[in-house]
Parts: C-alpha cells; sequence; structure tokens
C-alpha cells in the first residue's frame, strides 16, 4: 500500500458543498469556487507543476468528490 498525504476531506463539508435539488432529490455539489478549484488543480497536474501542498489538496478533494459521488448515487437508486 502506498501512503499518501492528503487535507482532509472534512476540511471542505463547511462552506464549499452545497445541496440542490435535482428531480426532486437533495444532492449534494460543490460550491463553484471548490469546483474551479479542482479543476485548476487538474489542469496544473497534467501539466506536472503541482506543488506538494496542491498535491495534497488535489487528493483530499478528489477523495470528498468520490464520497459525493456514492452518497448520491445511494440517494437516487433509494429514491
Amino acid at each position: 500500500m502506498i501512503t499518501q498525504t492528503m487535507v482532509q476531506p472534512s476540511s471542505w463539508v463547511e462552506g464549499s458543498i452545497q445541496l440542490q435539488k435535482v428531480r426532486g432529490l437533495n444532492l449534494f455539489k460543490f460550491t463553484d469556487e471548490l469546483q474551479a478549484r479542482l479543476e485548476t488543480l487538474i489542469d496544473r497536474q497534467k501539466t506536472d507543476i503541482l506543488t506538494p501542498e496542491e498535491t495534497a489538496e488535489l487528493a483530499g478533494i478528489t477523495e470528498l468528490d468520490r464520497i459525493f459521488t456514492l452518497v448520491n448515487a445511494r440517494i437516487i437508486a433509494e429514491s
């Protein structure tokens, strides 16, 4: 197993996450600011210019994205 340093995903829950009503269901979504930051970090990763701090930030945001994808999928499946 490879150990990876990341910013804790919970650090973005307060203030960077919103609920959005989609077809009558409340789904979790990143704020526009957090989504833009994710896209910026992905672009920087593609050009191989991420700092170690940005790599940790990207890992945390990506993990949070995976969690919300799973939670949203369950909300949809159970509706």
